[in-house]
Parts: C-alpha cells; structure tokens; sequence
C-alpha cells in the first residue's frame, strides 16, 4: 500500500468567487500543498530537495469537481502516489467536505523528476520510491487508467486570443509559472471571450445561469518565466444540451506550446445549481468560436 496523506483546509472568503464557490483555480492549490506535505511526511521535505539539487515538476493534471465548497467549508484532501515509472510518478488526490464526507472533488498529477540545475529529468531513486510506497512500486493498487488528452479540432475563426506578461506574482519559488496560474489565465480568456460577445459574468447572472468547469484535463509542456509574453487562446467545441467543451493552448509568441487544456464546462441554474440547458441566444451569439466536428470533415 502507498503511504496515505490527509490535510485539511478551511475556505478562506478570498478563495471565493462570484458565484460564491471556492474558484476552480483553489482546488489545484489544495492538491499541490497536499503533495508537498505529504512528501515531507515521508522524509522528503524542501531541505530535502535542496541537498540533492533536485525537485519534481507537474507535466500533467486533471481534476474533477462534484460539489461546490462554500466560505466557511472544510476540505480534507486524501493523497497518495499511484505509480512510478522511471522519472515519473502519478499522485492522486480525493476531496471531501469534512462533517457530511461528501466527494467535493479528485484529481490526479503527473510528476516528473529533475536535475534543478539541469532541468533534465532524473530517474527516481528506489529508496524514494520505497519511502513513497514501503511494500514497493509493484505492491501499489492499480489506479484509474491515464486519459490520453485529446486532440482539439482546429481552431474556428472566432477563436479568441488573450495576450498576457507574466508577472511577480505569478511565479514560484523555483523562478516558474506556478501549476495553477496557468488555469486562472484560461478562467480569465474565457471570461473576456464571453465578454467580447457582449455576454460579462452579470450578464448570465441576470440571466439566472452561469457556466461552471466540470473537469479539467491540463497538460504542461514548457516553462514560462517572469517577463514572458504569451498567447492565450481559447475556443469552443462539441456541444451539447446542457455542456460544452472550451480548449485553451497558452502559446509563446514564436508558437511553442507551453500549455493546454481540454476543459468540460456545464450550463446551470443559479438558483437551484443543476445542469440547464443552454440558452438559445447564447448558442447563437457563440456560433463563431464553436469549432465544427472533425475539422469540419
């Protein structure tokens, strides 16, 4: 069995957003804290890290929501290590509300081993990998099988660019784009996107509904420094009564990709919080950035 880590946190006002729900962003927060204590439960705090000039890295994360958390909530995260390959582990992450236990959220992480000074990845060492997992990387139970992410079609003449720098705030202590603000650079031009075809958050909340992330599946590829420029784009595809899919590809200005996300968002009802149909109007005014099936073959 892997060594079980559990920590729990208490929804701060800030963390909450219009619609008064802890933001989207905040979930990936709560898990990348998660792991890190419970790396150092096992003995590989940051003074850890530092003295073998090494330190993992997110290359892919997923995470799903199932019940909005409210100011004032508690969440207990439940992490564990699923797997190890040979630079890279895969940690996952349950959330329950702490009193009622119920499934808030889960999600997963790949992690990836590196040289700091390098930035190369390095094989993990086996008396890590037994702190991670005492009975060894074979004795681990099988965990949910990895979704490959899936190609977005082409991108639709609609399709909105957000131009972005990346700021102090911004970055992390290893000098990076930290996990989760590149999620609330996606959050922030589907917001504009919206806004640009005169449909602002108060618009729908006058409306009576919102659009809420369901899932998000992000897969980062390079590292974004402070000072950067980038390029985030976003589009719509996929439709369907009540959901619809918003791909992001956050690019620098020669067009390496730096990361992207195929993200499942749900229309629903601001008073009672259940999946609605989305309006008509709204699927008419979108109909320039939802982006045909199969690249319109």
């Amino acid at each position: 069995m892997p060594a079980i880590s559990k920590r729990t946190f208490r929804v701060r006002s800030y963390e909450t957003d219009l619609y008064g729900h802890v933001n989207q962003v905040n979930y990936l927060r709560y898990m990348q804290e998660a792991a890190l204590d419970a790396s150092a439960e096992v003995g590989y705090d940051g003074a850890a890290y530092d003295a073998l000039g090494t330190l993992w890295l997110i290359h892919e994360t997923e995470v799903e929501y199932f019940r909005a958390l409210k100011f004032g909530d508690s969440v207990e995260v439940t992490t564990w290590v699923g797997d190890f390959r040979r630079v890279r582990s895969r940690r996952f992450y349950d959330m329950h509300l702490v009193g009622s236990g119920e499934l808030a959220a889960k999600g997963s992480s790949d992690w990836i081993y590196l040289n700091r000074a390098t930035q190369r990845p390095l094989a993990i060492p086996p008396e890590m990998v037994i702190a991670f997992a005492p009975e060894g990387a074979d004795a681990l139970p099988p965990g949910e099988r990895r979704e490959k992410l899936v190609e977005p079609p082409p991108a639709p003449p609609g399709a909105f660019t957000m131009r972005r720098v990346v700021e102090w705030r911004d970055v992390d202590s290893v000098g990076h784009v930290n996990n989760a603000v590149y999620l609330s650079y996606m959050e922030e031009s589907a917001i504009e996107q919206s806004a640009s075809i005169n449909w602002p958050m108060q618009r729908m909340r006058d409306e009576g509904f919102g659009v809420v992330a369901r899932k998000h599946q992000i897969e980062y590829r390079l590292q974004a420094e402070l000072g950067d420029p980038l390029l985030v784009t976003t589009y719509l595809s996929e439709p369907r009564r009540s959901s619809i899919i918003r791909n992001f590809i956050i690019t620098r200005p020669d067009g390496g990709i730096v990361a992207r996300s195929r993200s499942l968002y749900l229309c629903v009802s601001l008073s009672t919080g259940m999946p609605i149909r989305i309006p008509q109007q709204v699927m008419e005014d979108f109909a320039a950035v939802i982006a045909e099936a199969n690249g319109g073959e």
